[in-house]
């Protein structure tokens, strides 16, 4: 019981936060995005997520995901980068997760490598356009982010575990969604579709990781 109303909570901080990014909201932003991961992160915790290698390795990427989420509240290049970095590590934390669960499914991780293939075609333009920016300050970290996220994805394909693998995919869409918006073209409805998958990602991949993949 404890559980299910816990995921209502996160859903519903999400589903707030929704509606305040298509609203231009940011005074709600900036309590509802931190809150949804804080409530998914005690979500993983009521699932069990203490019992287990991957679990821990799971509360890891999550209190980072919390961690680039505040950073990313703010416009500002240092804090995006400060954001970035945390999100690295927390895909690095997903990484040992993913490792933990076992990595033996090399069929799986081909169709996770047509995934990649296809979220870096569409993202082709990022690099360009960040060295136009700020040069190598920016278009290298972004580079070697870009790198972990494709690597965490086939990680996930590879588990064969089916949550897990679609949770990344809409991970690294969001990711795509995100780095294209700001560096490359700007649309309309790219925040809210950030904010969907990114939330959507996170939590298939805490159902996956916890055993109801």
């Amino acid at each position: 019981m404890t559980t299910l109303l816990l995921w209502l909570l996160t859903g519903a901080c999400a589903v707030t936060d929704w509606v305040a990014v298509a609203r231009h909201d940011t005074r709600t932003e900036r309590w509802a995005k931190p809150a949804t991961l804080a409530a998914l992160i005690a979500t993983a915790l009521a699932m069990g997520a203490t019992d287990s290698a991957a679990g821990l390795w799971l509360l890891v990427a999550l209190a980072f995901g919390l961690l680039g989420d505040v950073m990313l509240l703010s416009p500002s290049t240092a804090r995006f980068q400060a954001g970035l970095a945390a999100f690295l590590v927390g895909h690095l934390a997903y990484l040992g997760s993913f490792l933990t669960l076992g990595m033996d499914r090399p069929g799986w991780a081909m169709a996770g490598l047509v995934v990649v293939v296809v979220a870096l075609a569409l993202a082709r333009g990022v690099l360009p356009a960040t060295q136009r920016s700020d040069g190598p300050a920016l278009s290298v970290p972004v580079a070697v982010y870009m790198a972990v996220i494709s690597a965490m994805t086939l990680a996930a394909w590879a588990t064969g575990v089916a949550l897990v693998a679609v949770g990344a995919s809409v991970f690294l869409a969001s990711d795509t969604i995100l780095a294209v918006d700001r560096f490359v073209q700007p649309r309309s409805w790219a925040r809210v579709a950030v904010m969907t998958t990114y939330h959507t990602g996170q939590a298939l991949i805490v159902l996956g990781v916890l055993g109801l993949g």
